[in-house]
């Protein structure tokens, strides 16, 4: 069997964790770092130079040139925040900034406030030029940040250079985003625990068996602040302008592509449990489990055959049947 080689690295604003079984192993790990330094410059919302940089710099004023690739993630976006009725949105980042999050500066902004940046938060205002590769934002002050969606495509990307050299078997994770290609040499499927929310990171509530797939979470319990005794989570709604409050404190997406995975896990964490179950549905190769505040679990059907439930405290309810 060929042996496997662990790396990480740190890229993107986050760390990176890759099991390669391949001979040349450390070639490729150097090939996947280097792919996903590319692609920071091209759609960090913190480099000015980056396609995402340029294009907000230019808001309300100049259409503007993209990469293919930034091009196409922006219009994918687009698209997952039609499929959800705006619950996915990556104009939401003057909304992020207003809060400070993933800043020193994290605070509780006035409604007011939160008023004035809603008007600046719509999808709709992207417009494309597709046969030129091209976007503009409609207003002045607009921006987007593509964090909800990059480390996805990023993911995808990967897994084509693992097959492009002809690696055997192996995981990306980045920064939570999950992505296999085969199974494991032995031919036994990847084992990729979730996260038990009230726990310590690693303490897991059960674990996802998976092939050539992507899991990916989005939770309330990984970045957060508190201010006067109440937490204020770090996914916000792009329709209310505040954190959201659907009832979930973990939301998972089992599918095919990680960026899809990554909008989809987002999307369904702010529609909540009934709206969430009824949006995963509808897309073909997407699975999700959601956990509830009463920690309470839920699956959809498709999930119900790669979820292993593993709770040993016995303080969660497995529901298992579709919620509809």
């Amino acid at each position: 069997m060929v042996e496997f080689e662990d790396f990480e690295s740190y890229c993107m604003g986050t760390n990176i964790i890759q099991r390669i079984y391949s001979t040349n192993a450390k070639e490729i790990a150097i090939l996947v770092e280097n792919e996903l330094k590319r692609l920071e410059s091209l759609m960090s919302f913190y480099i000015n130079s980056s396609d995402v940089g340029r294009l907000n710099l230019e808001a309300g004023q100049a259409q503007v040139l993209l990469s293919k690739e930034t091009f196409e993630v922006i219009k994918k976006s687009k698209g997952y925040s039609e499929l959800c009725n705006g619950a996915f949105d990556i104009t939401i980042a003057p909304l992020v900034k207003l809060w400070g999050i993933f800043s020193k500066s994290q605070r509780v902004p006035s409604k007011n406030e939160i008023e004035n940046i809603l008007s600046l938060t719509n999808y709709k205002d992207i417009i494309l030029n597709i046969e030129e590769n091209s976007a503009k934002l409609s207003k002045v002050g607009q921006k987007i940040d593509l964090g909800a969606i990059a480390k996805g495509y990023a993911a995808d990307r990967i897994i084509d250079i693992y097959k492009k050299n002809d690696v055997q078997a192996g995981f990306i994770n980045i920064g939570g985003n999950v992505l296999t290609l085969g199974n494991k040499p032995d031919g036994s499927p990847w084992l990729i625990g979730i996260q038990n929310p009230f726990k310590i990171r690693g303490e897991f509530i059960g674990v996802v068996k998976i092939s050539d797939e992507t899991v990916v979470t989005s939770g309330d319990y990984v970045r957060y602040f508190e201010e006067d005794k109440i937490r204020y989570h770090h996914i916000l709604d792009p329709r209310t302008g505040y954190p959201a409050n659907s009832g979930i404190i973990s939301a998972t997406i089992i599918g095919k592509s990680s960026m899809e995975s990554d909008a989809l896990s987002t999307a369904i964490f702010i529609l909540g449990l009934k709206k969430g179950m009824q949006l995963v549905n509808k897309i073909n190769d997407a699975e999700a489990i959601f956990i509830t505040f009463e920690k309470k679990i839920f699956v959809s059907d498709g999930a119900k055959e790669k979820f292993t439930f593993l709770d040993k405290s016995n303080e969660f309810e497995y529901i298992d049947e579709t919620f509809l």
